[in-house]
């Protein structure tokens, strides 16, 4: 078996640190620190990677550069890519760094089973994300132009729909949990409505999604329920297509059989639905822990999709995304990499490599070079419907709920995490209790359909100046215009009749209105 640790620079015969090393045969433990497996290696799973995942990435960075290796679950050989530059390389040079997971030497010299907890991440399918050349554009191509068909405008009004119903659930109860009754549903909700399924959307939909990320003993058994939702909704549209994301699948001019289209609607349900989820946990925190973020979005310092982007620098939806194999050998970040080695694509650890962020404080406003979404030919290509249901289902949100503040001290938010996620358990908040609102209308801090008397807008009359002591002096009337007559100029003190705003005004606020799909 071609093992990473087994090549390293100056280790061309050794498996293992030398003996006397002091890193020899710790193991991890759950209580931290610097604990090593019995090769010497840091494992990418256990209490330290779970508990600690930028610490972990900061050790690698410090021991071993820009390209450190690693162990996954079951002590299996990989390599991490911790360098901004360098996973760009990795992930815009298939030539040598494949997507191809048949190529894994670990795999076909049985040292991986097929039953390893991490299978369903890394087990070969016929689908854009295990392909590459010719395959890949074909299929990759289909999925591109589908998603190109999506109408923006309109999504934006199932986002501001689906958030209002959301809201409406928890709004008079003054308290909630913003994870599971806001950021763990909307991006489902308007994902299904993509694909062209709202009938089956449920509570079981949602936990098996995020099930099937995690990896657990129940991931088989998510992954079927979702299949078989997936592949009932192929069905009908090879039956009577309509307009939706499916259809669009169905109708593609790559001919993708049935069993690609219902693959390639999972891989755009799941991959959207748990970096949504975690996009809007995570901008949510920040907005409720860290008050210059929130004073500066408040102000008007900082707009909502900036505030998306800072956060996709600082807690990115996926930490890391496996894998990437190697085509020959070769070298990366000063490592030499053998034929068939397993890399990860270190997206939260190239995030902070100080070679391109020497200050991890700076804000990162109008900077686009992240890699929350990966890079090259297979960078995720929803990444902007991702970004408008988080900055416009967040923007909804804070609408509704203004006052809204985190209900436990910051340091008591729980996360729980695996190999390429980290996402909050909890958000607790408080607020003030408010009524439900149409779930049509443009959400607002108070119900447009409340019931109200006649009004009018006044402003207060100005106050006369004090007059020096003596004799009252009582103002001439004001003469009235005979019937029919036009209104004269209102005299000096009166309050003209109230206008409606120019039109100018009128324009932008109807542009407004349009772009946030209502």
């Amino acid at each position: 078996m071609t093992t990473p640790y087994s090549h390293r620079p100056g280790t061309d015969d050794h498996a293992g640190p030398p003996p006397g090393c002091p890193a020899h045969g710790l193991v991890a433990d759950a209580f931290g620190g610097d604990h090593l497996a019995p090769s010497g290696l840091r494992r990418l799973y256990g209490p330290e990677a779970e508990n600690d995942p930028m610490g972990l990435y900061e050790k690698l960075r410090a021991e071993h550069g820009s390209v450190a290796p690693v162990l996954l679950h079951g002590d299996v050989p990989a390599w991490l890519v911790l360098g901004h530059s360098e996973n760009l390389h990795m992930t815009r040079t298939p030539s040598q760094f494949s997507r191809d997971s048949r190529r894994w030497s670990a795999v076909n010299d049985g040292s991986v089973p097929p039953d390893h907890p991490l299978a369903p991440i890394f087990t070969w399918q016929p689908i854009c994300v295990f392909a590459d050349g010719a395959d890949h554009e074909r299929l990759r191509g289909a999925v591109t132009d589908s998603i190109g068909r999506i109408d923006h405008r309109g999504v934006r009004r199932f986002i501001n729909r689906y958030s209002n119903r959301l809201v409406n659930d928890f709004c008079q109860d003054g308290k909630a949990d913003l994870v599971s009754r806001f950021a763990e549903h909307l991006p489902m909700m308007v994902m299904i409505q993509i694909l062209g399924m709202p009938e089956e959307y449920s509570e079981r939909l949602v936990q098996a999604a995020r099930d099937m990320i995690k990896g657990t003993e129940t991931a088989v058994e998510s992954n079927e329920y979702v299949m078989g939702a997936l592949n009932r909704l192929v069905a009908r549209r090879r039956a009577a297509p309509r307009e939706d994301f499916a259809s669009w699948l169905v109708e593609h001019p790559a001919g993708l059989t049935d069993a690609e289209v219902a693959q390639h609607l999972r891989l755009v349900l799941i991959a959207a639905y748990e970096t949504t989820a975690n996009l809007i946990a995570n901008v949510l925190r920040m907005v409720l822990t860290d008050p210059r973020f929130r004073a500066q979005l408040s102000g008007g310092h900082m707009t909502l999709p900036e505030a998306v982007e800072q956060t996709l620098w600082d807690e990115p939806p996926f930490t890391t995304i496996f894998g990437r194999w190697a085509v020959g050998d070769t070298e990366l970040g000063g490592q030499r990499i053998k034929a068939g080695d397993a890399l990860v694509v270190g997206i939260a650890a190239a995030n902070v490599d100080p070679v391109v962020r020497p200050d991890v404080n700076a804000s990162m406003q109008g900077n686009r070079a992240h890699l929350a979404f990966s890079g090259g030919p297979h960078e995720c290509p929803g990444q902007d419907i991702g970004r408008a249901i988080a900055d416009t289902g967040i923007d909804a949100l804070l609408l509704r709920l203004p006052d809204i503040q985190l209900a436990v001290p910051e340091e008591d938010l729980r996360w729980s995490a695996s190999l390429m996620s980290r996402h909050l358990q909890e958000l607790p908040v408080t607020f003030a209790a408010r009524p439900p609102q149409d779930v049509a209308g443009p959400p607002s801090a108070t119900p447009r359909h409340a019931p109200r008397t006649e009004w009018q807008v006044e402003s207060p009359r100005p106050v006369p100046a004090q007059a020096a002591p003596g004799p009252a002096v009582v103002p001439p009337p004001v003469p009235t215009a005979p019937a029919g007559a036009q209104p004269a100029a209102s005299p000096a003190g009166q309050i003209p009749q109230q206008r409606r705003p120019a039109a100018p005004a009128r324009a932008w606020q109807a542009v407004a209105r349009w772009w946030r799909g209502y």
